[in-house]
């Protein structure tokens, strides 16, 4: 499948993309990881939604499209300048929150209710702070991560983190979960106790 073939993109998403090239922002998540988003969202009708790693906001931009009325989306990235460009494209939707803060500090101080679905595309909820962020997802919930395949742009050593995150995630008892070698490489876990 080419990109050329992903039907019903955000509406948003190719300004996002010329906004990326303009910025040369080299971090963009994958279209295919987009398109999953949504549909994974779209099964939780009035669910509750956690992003960690805005970037530009280009998954953002899918998982919005994938939400009904009633849902609500967090979403969280330590760079000011970055948060300062989907702010830009995202702050007019009551539904969504978009925060600047270091993805540690926010997991450690959050008090809120529990997620349908989390997205850790940042080391915060995902190579840090990862049984925390576990623990904030509701039991039917979905825990998405991507990256599991080596990338070009990994600094040396990173396949051992990656590794260690895969055999604590094996090794939970309260989770399902489906390694995928697809896109960047994907596992998909739900929350079953």
């Amino acid at each position: 499948m080419k990109d050329s073939d992903i039907q019903d993109i955000p509406t948003i998403h190719p300004e996002i993309v010329r906004k990326s090239a303009e910025i040369g922002f080299t971090m963009p998540s994958d279209v295919y990881i987009g398109t999953l988003l949504k549909t994974l969202i779209s099964s939780k009708l009035g669910g509750k939604f956690l992003e960690l790693g805005t970037g530009i906001g280009l998954s953002l931009s899918w998982m919005i499209d994938g939400m009904d009325a009633d849902s609500k989306l967090t979403t969280v990235d330590n760079d000011p300048e970055l948060i300062g460009i989907a702010k830009q494209y995202f702050e007019h939707d009551d539904r969504v929150e978009v925060i600047c803060e270091e993805g540690s500090k926010w997991i450690s101080n959050y008090m809120g209710d529990k997620f349908d679905l989390v997205f850790a595309d940042a080391w915060p909820g995902k190579y840090s702070e990862i049984e925390q962020i576990l623990d904030l997802i509701k039991v039917g919930g979905f825990y998405l991560i991507d990256d599991m395949t080596a990338q070009p742009n990994w600094p040396e050593g990173h396949d051992r983190n990656v590794e260690r995150l895969v055999s604590y995630l094996e090794s939970r008892e309260d989770f399902n979960l489906t390694k995928m070698d697809w896109s960047t490489g994907l596992i998909i876990a739900v929350k079953t106790a």
